[in-house]
């Protein structure tokens, strides 16, 4: 691939070991000790990377979604107070930098508005994630190119054209694009799968998935179908409070996911027909004519 991606140590690309990213999003609920749990459990795991999500809640909150009430781990509060206690600040940030460091493990943000940028460059991150709400907001998207760090960008609830749209306006330099689908949970007959070779045909960059179904087979499925990244949501109990922890893979579940990812890639070897070594006392015993 003349695209190959290259993310602080790791080179993302076919011929290459899938880069396996444990999302904590926002699934710590504000705790920097619940956060920390997170990064360490997923170094634990073998994963390659924890990915946060940073919002200015008064840029992202709709005006008419601000004042409705709901229930928090906070009380019956605001939705726009909820956005706002989700949100680690730069102290907060300052420590999830050096303890990834201190640990040995990758950290990177999806950021959702401009404003956003400017906050998480401070770290001088590795690259920077667009989610797919994103996809289509093309002055974000400008944003992050002019920082001059590698993006992920994710495909869900885009059509084929917008993908192309936005593919235009970064260009495919330090670039990958992810396949998705925008359900949380995912039924398995919306994940389409069959989409990651089709963009790897259309696309010269690193193409992988980001997988919100139940379960680790299709994550699984995918690098066998050539996903060059694998993106699933990570917490430490999905009985925990939050939008995303129904979707999410826990610590025991996303060890599997790694060790299944490490076999597959294994398992595919190069395409050409071998008689191997452990083939061939087999072959002398079984083979009537050589």
């Amino acid at each position: 691939m003349a695209n190959d991606l290259k993310i602080w140590e790791h080179t993302i690309g076919d011929g290459h070991p899938a880069y396996i990213i444990a999302e904590i999003g926002i699934n710590h609920n504000g705790d920097m000790d619940t956060a920390k749990q997170m990064i360490l459990s997923a170094k634990e795991t073998g994963a390659d990377a924890v990915k946060f999500q940073k919002r200015t809640p008064e840029l992202c909150v709709p005006q008419d979604q601000r004042d409705i009430m709901r229930e928090t781990p906070w009380g019956y509060i605001t939705y726009m107070a909820y956005r706002e206690k989700v949100e680690f600040d730069h102290s907060e940030y300052q420590e999830i930098d050096r303890y990834c460091r201190e640990i040995g493990i990758d950290w990177f943000v999806s950021v959702w508005d401009e404003t956003a940028v400017d906050f998480i460059e401070q770290f001088d991150p590795i690259c920077y994630k667009l989610p797919s709400a994103s996809l289509t907001d093309h002055n974000l998207l400008r944003k992050v190119r002019e920082t001059g760090k590698p993006m992920i960008i994710s495909t869900g609830m885009s059509t084929a054209e917008q993908i192309e749209a936005a593919v235009k306006v970064v260009g495919l330099k330090d670039l990958a694009i992810l396949h998705s689908t925008s359900a949380y949970p995912c039924e398995p007959d919306e994940l389409n799968l069959r989409m990651i070779p089709v963009l790897k045909n259309k696309f010269d960059c690193p193409i992988g998935y980001s997988g919100h179904e139940v379960g680790l087979i299709p994550s699984v499925v995918a690098v066998g179908l050539g996903a060059n990244i694998v993106e699933r949501h990570f917490t430490l109990d999905r009985a925990m409070w939050g939008s995303d922890q129904a979707a999410s893979v826990e610590p025991g579940g996303f060890r599997k996911l790694v060790k299944y990812i490490r076999v597959t890639e294994m398992s595919l070897g190069d395409g050409v027909k071998h008689v191997y070594e452990s083939e061939k006392s087999s072959m002398k015993k079984l083979r009537k004519y050589l």
